[in-house]
């Protein structure tokens, strides 16, 4: 009973602390590559409906590109201190106008050329009559909304570096690929599953450990040895 109630208990040791360096591995490294949170606009729409639960992946603001979705903060423009959503329109030295017409479509211009939105609400990419033409200083982003009716962005704080916002801002680059979380959800299910696995096997090796051998009851008479 002895020799059986050590291997559980280091069957439970060894379990358990796979469930625990597992876990605690997939904890870890998601809280730092990823970040979650709740559309709480319209700003987005279509891409992105209000309330919908949204993933980014933790990147430096220098990594992004035009087109890239972004969430960044910007304590000193809103009064929300947490993350907001935009599209990267413009990066560091480029010039982005509104508007320019081709066809009968109202375009965006980045460096002279009418940039394709298919993104946009109702294929408006203008939505307030609002004409601007920035130049972006290097190391800051021009951001917009996909409703760009009813998004309050760079277009809106021209005094403040053509409405840019700096690199640094950013806090990551949404993400529709469910691959990477997904992944990482199911390693910390089964670190939890193998730290309860552990617990039971090592209640299992206290109980064999003080559960004591059989005794033999004693011969209800005196037993005399065999005589030769």
């Amino acid at each position: 009973m002895a020799g059986r109630g050590r291997g559980l208990g280091i069957a439970a040791l060894v379990v358990g602390l796979l469930g625990v360096v597992l876990a605690g591995g997939a904890f870890g490294y998601g809280r730092g590559a990823y970040g979650t949170g709740v559309q709480p606009s319209r700003s987005m729409e279509p891409t992105y409906q209000r309330g919908d639960r949204i993933i980014w992946e933790r990147v430096d603001g220098s990594e992004v590109r035009r087109g890239d979705v972004v969430v960044f903060s910007a304590p000193g423009r809103y009064r929300s201190g947490g993350v907001l959503m935009q599209r990267v329109i413009g990066v560091g030295g480029d010039r982005v106008a509104c508007c320019t017409t081709v066809g009968s479509q109202e375009r965006v211009t980045v460096n002279g050329r009418p940039v394709e939105e298919p993104y946009v609400y109702g294929g408006d990419a203008d939505g307030v009559h609002r004409p601007y033409d920035v130049k972006v200083p290097p190391g800051r982003l021009f951001l917009m909304g996909d409703r760009r009716s009813d998004s309050m962005d760079s277009r809106f704080f021209a005094a403040d570096h053509g409405g840019t916002v700096p690199v640094d801002a950013v806090r990551g680059r949404v993400t529709d690929d469910r691959t990477g979380p997904a992944l990482l959800g199911l390693a910390l299910l089964l670190g939890a599953v193998l730290v309860v696995i552990g617990a039971g096997l090592g209640i299992a090796a206290l109980v064999v450990r003080r559960r004591k051998a059989p005794t033999v009851p004693p011969a209800p008479w005196p037993v005399r040895p065999a005589q030769g």
